[in-house]
């Protein structure tokens, strides 16, 4: 994992010499900003909110969205300029920061505090346990990444050894892994909305435990800004800020029905009753936090179980790496 972060890194801060230092205003008074997010999910559905509300307008923002498909990919588009924002695991964070980035980025606003993935099953299981992994085969995530880091500390935590008690495959690409189940790979997958509830609706899949819950109170997702965004553009980034808190007040505030046709829009090709489903599976695991700050504690846990999953030889400065000056403006 380390290596393949300073191939990417030194490929980002390469492409950041032909990128603008900064954005302009447009005509309109609006400020474009480029976010690029992680993966497109219902898990992250307080900054739909945010964007379908019209929230970024209201702050000035003229945001433009893009899917990153990976932390890694990601990040090098925050590194090399192309993104302004980045929204990601900030395990990534991490990782560029120990490879010696010098404009590295800043976790400003956290926004879940659950993992959003679930374990699911062949057949359904009333009663599940742990230990019924045990001599299984099962579809996880890429290695270093939140996803496959959370299900082993899982594991770990129930007793169970990731490397030698089960048969974890790692080499489905992020995305597929639901496809390659309903083909007939594995006999369990870790999947995230909305693919585990798709699993169920075609009948290939069952839903037998949430990472969320069993794992506790992680600090899943994060959006960051390079060191010098901050710094040259921090009137942006607290009103990027605001909207999304204004985002997150309103799933805390509204029911899943009204929070889901809101988000509508933003997964077309998903119903609304599947959406709602989804929607209310994740606020009732607690996911979305009342207010965007990333506290201390948070990150020491995460620190924690990227040493326990062996991704991190040496821990790294809070005070450098999160900055929650944004988030505790925008919850007042």
């Amino acid at each position: 994992m380390k290596k393949l972060l300073c191939l990417f890194l030194t490929a980002a801060l390469a492409a950041a010499s032909l990128c603008a230092c900064g954005r302009q205003n447009d005509a309109g008074g609006m400020t474009p900003v480029v976010l690029n997010e992680v993966a497109h999910s219902i898990f992250y559905a307080p900054m739909y909110v945010a964007i379908e509300e019209g929230y970024f307008a209201e702050e000035g923002i003229d945001l433009t969205l893009v899917t990153g498909f990976g932390a890694d990919k990601t990040m090098t588009a925050l590194l090399s300029g192309e993104a302004d924002i980045g929204f990601m695991g900030s395990e990534s964070t991490i990782y560029t920061y120990k490879e010696g980035a010098s404009d590295y980025a800043v976790n400003f606003a956290q926004l879940t505090q659950r993992a959003g993935n679930f374990l699911v099953s062949r057949e359904p299981i009333d009663d599940f346990r742990w230990n019924m992994l045990v001599d299984r085969d099962v579809l996880g995530g890429r290695a270093g990444g939140m996803p496959e880091m959370v299900f082993e500390f899982i594991l770990k935590k129930n007793g169970i050894d990731p490397a030698a008690d089960l048969s974890i495959d790692q080499s489905i690409d992020f995305g597929s892994t639901a496809a390659a189940f309903s083909g007939g790979q594995g006999d369990f997958t870790v999947e995230f909305e909305p693919h585990a509830t798709s699993l169920e609706e075609k009948g290939d899949g069952y839903v037998v435990a949430s990472l969320g819950e069993d794992s506790g109170y992680v600090p899943y997702t994060a959006f960051s800004a390079r060191k010098s965004y901050l710094a040259e553009h921090p009137e942006v980034v607290q009103s990027f800020t605001n909207a999304l808190q204004k985002g997150m007040d309103y799933v805390q505030s509204h029911t899943a029905a009204e929070t889901a046709a809101v988000i509508a829009p933003q997964f077309a090709e998903t119903d609304l009753e599947t959406i709602t489903t989804i929607v209310k599976r994740y606020a009732s695991q607690d996911t979305w936090k009342d207010d965007l700050i990333f506290e201390e504690d948070s990150f020491d846990l995460l620190q924690n179980i990227l040493e326990e999953a062996g991704e991190l030889d040496g821990r790294v400065p809070y005070a450098d790496l999160v900055d929650t000056t944004y988030a505790q403006k925008a919850a007042h």
